[in-house]
This record gives structure tokens, C-alpha cells and sequence, in this order.
């Protein structure tokens, strides 16, 4: 037993508290190093005592002689690479626990507490133990219940549709006219998205997610000039709160892209530093260097990257933060938003984003708070600043898999375990999964143009744990280089779009939504991955039901082994299957329910 490869610790991801009676443990150990694993506990009041009559709960050595535990087994619940991961959710029954772990190699037993090794579990105290003190409610993680089950679309304003030729600003193209560029301008806006209201709700999505509406010099928006107020070119207050009712009545939640990091070269503050210099009364509102402000060659003031344009807010700045958390409350209470997207937000600091925390629930328990996060997210995770982030971990694993060819089928299960291992299952539910975004060339330009593989990616992301979105225009074949080419325009003649691809992608939203276990009910993991003919098999059990998913990522036809005995349906084709062996074509995947 390789000691040095196991690893717990009493905090998140490791242990958490899931719900208000229920903690979730974890234990790492090396891969394919131990058989198996029990899960040693107990409350830490509870003693076994000389006189059984003896009601006193209270730890006595003169009146005690051991420690009362249980011994529960663990479940191996995924690996990676170097490790496998494994699982345990516990009751316990007064709320405390203390615990350990019992490790078996098929040789030795051994006995893993927070004080080190043991050939058999002490009983004497309960302090060599990792612990619990106690479940309290308010310390559980929680998030809008109704992310676990939405299936976002996100829309860039200016490219999806013009309703309203009126609101054009100066210079509008006619739309779809030439490729896009970092300055041109289509003239999209609210109205377009309500004019094809029944595109999105018979594609099936049931939330929106907004790139940045507020007023702004740009066509992405991304540098504000006041948060308070929407840019003409998509319409008025009046006509967004329309749009919002109308998305509201159809299912659909909508979600603001919020950008606290930085302000616009033109927002009020900066520009009465640039017009007052060191007098202005905003001087302290921005990272200023020195004077007077200069932006070549490089800015004297934080920015984001090194834009000129973007300049950093001091969010320290009690004035900034009162003004920026007005802000969040606003459109929450006014608009009735659903959720918020916080752009660069690992660069903003803790403490503002735990008032904004609380300044939004307060507003609406209910509303969505998601940060754009590239990297670890943990210490953003914890219950206190954000539900969800940007899973980029995920997309990254899905694109080098089935898009790019530079891993093969055992490195992505390996890779989607640690993804799913990184965050608890609290923040898995509601983690916002993406294969290609503004940010990003589009899914279909990265898997070379090839429609197979383009399905292959969305079959992995909305059968995956988590809130998955569609960047616009994905599920009828938009292709598009890094930004900006991957802010087109949504092209609305039919004969400029897959409608084989879209059928697809309606009938995978189709089958998330019946099939419950499909989206958030219940756990993962992958039971096949095959190196040699590049197939998968990922399976999601629930209460409801058992589910495979299989994957072809070559370009042979592949028979897929049966994961486990029984019949099933194939969900795609609605046909029987005598057993659960599956073959499936060149690059082509499918679901079956076990029957």
C-alpha cells in the first residue's frame, strides 16, 4: 500500500456538508493500490461504558472503555491517472461526526486518521480522528434548485437577431451581410430575440445567457459606460422588462453578463479622471499609478490585460462597491433577472464578492450567481461568493477528446473524473459546462468542420453532471475562428442551416428533460474506455434508473462491450436491445436506459 498516495483532509472537496443531514466524504488513494476501503464513524459523545445503566453522554475515562463506531464500506467512485477516488454520504444521526478510514491492499489492512497510521482503529479518543463538530444548515452549500435542471443558450446581443431596424446605430450592416469584425455592427437586439421566441422554446432551452447589454462604446460591450443603463442599440428598459416577461412565460430564465472588474475608457469616473487628473473626486475608484493617465505604450493604471480601454476598478473602494452592489440589486428587483455572470471574477477581490453574495440573495434567494473562472475554483466554491463557474476543465477535456484528437478514450474518462472529483457534488449540479463560447473559436470549426464529431461533443456535455449552455447558432452548424470570428451572425435562412444537426440537438434536450437522471439526478462514472478503438462508456445511476452512454470517437465501427447484464432501450433509435453490447458506426454515439 503506496501510504504516501492517500490523502484526505476535513475540508471541501474532500468532505462537505451536501444537505442538512447528509456530509459527503472523499478519500484519494493511488490507482489500482487498494481493494477496498471502509469508512470508520461515529459520534464523538458516544461511548461504550462500564455500567450500562450509565446515561452520561460526556467522555470519562474512569467510567469508559471505548469509542462505539460503525464500519461502512466506500465506493470506488471514479479514478484518474494517478489515483482513484472514493465515496461515502453519511447521516449521522445527532448531527457530529468523527471518522476515519480502513484501507485494504489485499495483503495488509491499515487504519488512516488525522494523526497518522494504525494497524487497528484506536478507541481510546475520539481526537485521533477527523471530525465533523456539527451539520449546521446554514453552513450547507446551497444553489438555485432550478440550474439543476436548465439548459442555457447563450446569445452575443448584437449578432442573433434585429427586430427593430429603428434602434440601428450609425454604420449598421445588413445582417449576415460580411464576416464579423472586432468594430462592425449588425443591429442586434431585444426585439429579435422576441420575434423568435418559438425557435427557442421548440429548441428546448430553458435559460439565456446574455453577453453584456449595458451602454457601451464597443459591439461587445465589455467596456460599460453606465451600469445602470441599456446601450440604444438593443432597445429600451421598457422593452427588455417585455422580453424578460415574455422569456418568463415561455420557461425560460435569463441571466446578465455583469463586468465589476473594469469599467469602459468613457464610464462617468474615469472620465473625470481624465478630464481632472489627480483632483477628481473618483481618483481612488481606479488601480492609478500616476499623472496625468497615459495609455501608450503601456497604460500607467491597471486595466484588464494591458487595455487602455478597460480600466480596473478598486473594488476596496467602499464607494465603488456600494455603487457596483446598487447595481447588482437593481436589475434583480427591477427586471426580475435570474442569475449573473460575473466576467473576470478571480481578479476581483473575496470580500467584495461576498457582499455581492449577499446583496443578490437578499434581493432573490433564487438568483444564479456564476463566475468566470479559467482555473481551480475552489476557494471561490465554498458557499460564501459563487454557486457555480464556468467549467473550463470540462471543455477543454471534451475539445482535445472528440474535437481535437490529442487524447485518447482513457485519458478523457481519466480527466472527466478529476473534473468531477475537483468540486462537490453541490457545485457539480450546477456548474456551467461549455464546448465553445465568445470567447473561444466555435466547437464546429475546433472538431475540423466534421458534424459527427460536433454531435459526439454535444451528446458529452448534456449527459455530463452540471448546467450545460449552447452558444448560439451551435446547433444549426455556425463555424467560427477565435474572436471575432466567432461572433457571426445567427444565420435564419433555412437553407443556410443543418436542420439534421438541429433535430439532434432538439431530441437530446428532449430526452435530458424526460429523463431526469440524464441531467442532475444521480452519480457518474465511467465503467468503459478503450484506448484501441477509442470508445467510452459513462454511466448515470439514479433513483430513477440506470443509464449508458457510449461514445465512438474513430473512424471504424466499434461494438461496444455490455457494461453490465440486462436488456435496455436505445433512445435514440426508441428500439429494444437483448443485451447492452451496442455497435455503433464511425463517430456516433447513443443513450441506453436499462430496462
Amino acid at each position: 500500500m503506496l501510504k504516501e498516495a492517500v490523502f484526505h483532509r476535513a475540508m471541501s472537496p474532500f468532505v462537505y456538508k451536501y444537505d442538512e443531514n447528509t456530509i459527503h466524504i472523499r478519500l484519494q488513494t493511488k490507482k489500482n493500490d487498494v481493494e477496498h476501503v471502509e469508512l470508520i464513524w461515529g459520534d464523538p459523545y458516544d461511548w461504550h461504558t462500564e455500567n450500562p445503566d450509565d446515561a452520561d453522554w460526556n467522555f470519562d475515562p474512569s467510567k469508559t472503555n471505548h469509542w462505539n463506531t460503525f464500519e461502512t464500506p466506500m465506493k470506488r467512485s471514479g479514478s484518474d491517472e494517478l489515483y482513484d477516488y472514493w465515496f461515502i454520504d453519511v447521516v449521522p444521526p445527532f448531527r457530529r461526526l468523527r471518522y476515519g478510514f480502513r484501507l485494504h491492499d489485499g495483503q495488509t489492512t491499515q487504519v488512516f486518521t488525522e494523526r497518522g497510521w494504525f494497524n487497528e482503529k484506536p478507541l481510546d479518543d475520539t481526537g485521533y480522528y477527523f471530525c465533523v463538530p456539527y451539520l449546521n444548515k446554514i453552513d450547507v452549500f446551497t444553489s438555485p434548485a432550478w440550474v439543476k435542471d436548465t439548459v442555457w443558450y447563450q446569445i452575443f446581443p448584437d449578432r442573433f437577431a434585429n427586430g427593430d431596424p429603428s434602434n440601428d446605430p450609425t454604420g449598421t450592416l445588413p445582417w449576415n451581410s460580411t464576416e464579423p469584425t472586432t468594430t462592425n455592427l449588425f443591429g442586434g437586439d431585444f426585439q429579435g430575440v422576441i420575434d423568435h421566441i418559438d425557435y427557442l422554446v421548440e429548441l428546448g432551452i430553458t435559460g439565456i445567457y446574455f453577453c453584456p447589454i449595458f451602454k457601451a462604446k464597443s459591439n461587445h460591450k465589455y467596456d460599460t459606460i453606465d451600469y445602470l443603463e441599456i446601450d440604444p442599440q438593443f432597445g429600451t428598459k421598457e422593452k427588455f422588462k417585455e422580453m424578460v416577461d415574455l422569456l418568463h412565460e415561455n420557461g425560460i430564465r435569463i441571466m446578465l453578463d455583469a463586468v465589476f472588474n473594469h469599467a469602459g475608457f468613457h464610464h462617468e469616473a474615469f472620465a473625470d479622471i481624465r478630464e481632472h487628473g489627480s483632483n477628481s473626486s473618483y481618483r481612488d475608484w481606479f488601480h492609478l499609478r500616476d499623472f496625468p493617465l497615459v495609455t501608450e505604450p503601456m497604460p500607467n493604471y491597471d486595466t484588464f490585460a494591458f487595455v487602455p480601454e478597460m480600466p480596473k476598478f478598486n473594488t476596496e473602494n467602499a464607494e465603488v462597491k456600494a455603487y457596483l452592489l446598487h447595481v447588482a440589486r437593481y436589475w434583480v428587483e427591477e427586471f426580475g433577472i435570474d442569475g449573473w455572470r460575473l466576467d473576470v471574477a478571480n481578479e476581483v477581490d473575496h470580500a467584495f464578492w461576498r457582499d455581492f453574495r449577499r446583496v443578490v440573495k437578499e434581493a432573490n434567494p433564487e438568483t444564479y450567481i456564476l463566475g468566470e473562472i479559467w482555473h481551480d475554483s475552489q476557494e471561490w466554491l465554498l458557499g460564501d461568493q459563487f454557486d457555480a463557474v464556468m467549467n473550463y476543465p470540462f471543455t477543454n477535456a471534451a475539445l482535445n477528446f472528440f474535437a481535437l484528437d490529442k487524447t485518447k478514450a482513457t485519458a478523457y474518462a481519466n480527466e472527466m473524473s478529476h473534473v468531477l472529483f475537483s468540486n462537490t457534488m453541490n457545485v457539480n449540479e450546477v456548474t456551467f459546462n461549455l464546448i465553445g463560447s465568445h470567447d473561444t473559436p466555435r466547437a464546429l470549426t475546433r472538431a475540423g468542420h466534421d458534424k459527427n464529431k460536433m454531435r459526439l461533443l454535444l451528446l458529452s456535455m448534456l449527459t455530463f453532471s452540471g448546467s450545460p449552455v449552447i452558444y448560439y447558432g451551435d446547433e444549426i452548424g455556425l463555424d467560427g475562428d477565435q474572436d471575432p470570428g466567432c461572433r457571426k451572425c445567427m444565420p435564419w435562412d433555412k437553407e443556410e442551416q443543418d436542420l439534421n444537426l438541429l433535430m439532434y440537438t432538439k431530441h437530446l434536450l428532449q430526452l435530458r428533460q424526460q429523463h431526469k437522471t440524464l441531467a442532475n439526478n444521480g452519480h457518474i462514472s465511467f465503467v468503459h474506455a478503450d484506448d484501441e478503438t477509442n470508445s467510452i462508456v459513462m454511466r448515470r445511476t439514479s433513483e430513477d434508473g440506470t443509464y449508458y452512454i457510449y461514445f465512438n470517437n474513430s473512424n471504424q465501427q466499434v461494438t461496444l462491450p455490455a457494461p453490465a447484464a440486462g436488456q435496455g432501450m436505445d433512445l435514440f433509435s426508441n428500439s429494444p436491445l437483448p443485451s447492452l453490447e451496442v455497435t455503433l458506426p464511425p463517430y456516433a454515439g447513443t443513450i441506453v436506459q436499462v430496462l
